[in-house]
């Protein structure tokens, strides 16, 4: 399903800028808006949006500010807009703290797992999302043509569509995102406080250094609300890295080299296992899945499939002879379909699907 038309952009910092020029790199019209004058003027005189302001017939909005001001500006987004069939979506890093908040069918939380050390429009890059993974937390109260739209709009832009819970997510997200941004810092914090010979040691830093702390180079200013709010999930993630660092701590004081070995080994294999940024399955699979008409069924579904962290390529949601059910159609890569399929299956959803290249 390929989707078009007027799109709202809230805030035009890097993602934001990023998100409107890959909107109108596939023919949206996009109007876009920032609380930094200076930003959004310099987004529109280098073309990263078409116009500035408030578009109150825009099909899809965008929120691309920090967490703490989601809330606000999605009640806001809904509350002016003249489209009957507005969805909005989000891009804050924390999912559970925004949703438990808003209470509309066709708002979709979201996180898109992209970025770099860059900031504001010069910063941009409409390609930044091709095979990157972007995370859509639908719950109970998701309306499912909105679900299915974003979903369409995101694979457009380039993006894999993975669909969590909210606190799943951020479950996640503290592991993969959130402490090792924290690591980082603190990492270059130590380098930079250092007793030894401050210039001397930056010529030193050399591939490994400067890998482990190139996040750090990104902006700070979302960090102080994402720990706010997903300080339930890093904290323990905290925890469980100095009691793996004081572990480590031991090896080195004991000399015991081949436990240093044995852990060393483990984290490449693991390193070398991690999936290709922008690798496409050879094959994909099509589910129908038989659903009922209840609330709640898209997410069940969606985060199913998720949990078994199965990008969602294509979705679609179609009319079922069956009664008062619907068939929905997920596209997903071929050698992922057995174990979605007997997860949808464990739940008493019935299956069909077949493989194509």
């Amino acid at each position: 399903m390929v989707v078009t038309g007027r799109a709202q952009v809230v805030g035009l910092g890097l993602m934001g800028s990023s998100i409107s020029g890959a909107l109108r790199a596939n023919g949206w019209h996009v109007t876009g808006r920032d609380v930094d004058a200076d930003r959004a003027a310099r987004a529109a005189g280098i073309g990263v949006v078409d116009s500035l302001g408030s578009d109150s017939f825009a099909d899809v909005a965008f929120v691309a500010t920090p967490a703490s001001a989601v809330v606000s500006v999605v009640h806001d987004l809904f509350s002016t807009s003249q489209a009957s069939r507005l969805i909005v979506t989000d891009i804050a890093g924390v999912k559970g703290s925004i949703v438990n908040e808003l209470s509309y069918p066709r708002f979709v939380a979201g996180h898109p797992m992209a970025g770099s050390e860059q900031e504001g429009p010069d910063g941009a890059d409409a390609e930044l999302f091709i095979g990157a993974t972007w995370v859509l937390t639908p719950t109970e109260i998701t309306d499912p043509a909105a679900f299915t739209t974003l979903q369409s709009i995101i694979a457009a832009i380039g993006a894999d569509v993975v669909a969590l819970s909210p606190d799943r997510h951020d479950e996640l997200v503290a592991v993969i995102s959130h402490v090792p941004h924290l690591t980082s810092a603190t990492l270059m914090g130590l380098a930079g406080e250092s007793s030894l010979d401050h210039a001397a040691l930056m010529r030193l830093a050399a591939g490994g250094f400067r890998d482990m702390t190139r996040i750090a180079a990104g902006s700070p200013a979302i960090w102080p609300d994402i720990c706010r709010d997903n300080a339930g999930a890093i904290v323990p993630v905290l925890d469980r890295l100095i009691e793996q660092l004081s572990a480590v701590r031991r090896i080195v004081a004991e000399g015991d080299w081949l436990a240093l070995s044995e852990r060393l080994e483990g984290a490449r294999t693991a390193r070398q296992n991690l999936p290709l940024r922008g690798a496409r399955p050879a094959a994909v699979a099509e589910l129908r899945v038989i659903v009922p008409d209840r609330p709640g069924v898209l997410a069940e579904v969606t985060t199913l499939a998720g949990e078994l962290g199965v990008n969602i390529f294509d979705l679609e949601i179609a009319h079922s002879a069956e009664g008062p059910s619907g068939v929905l159609v997920l596209v997903v890569d071929a050698a992922m379909a057995e174990p979605v399929v007997a997860a949808l299956r464990a739940h008493s959803y019935r299956v069909a699907w077949t493989t194509a290249k």
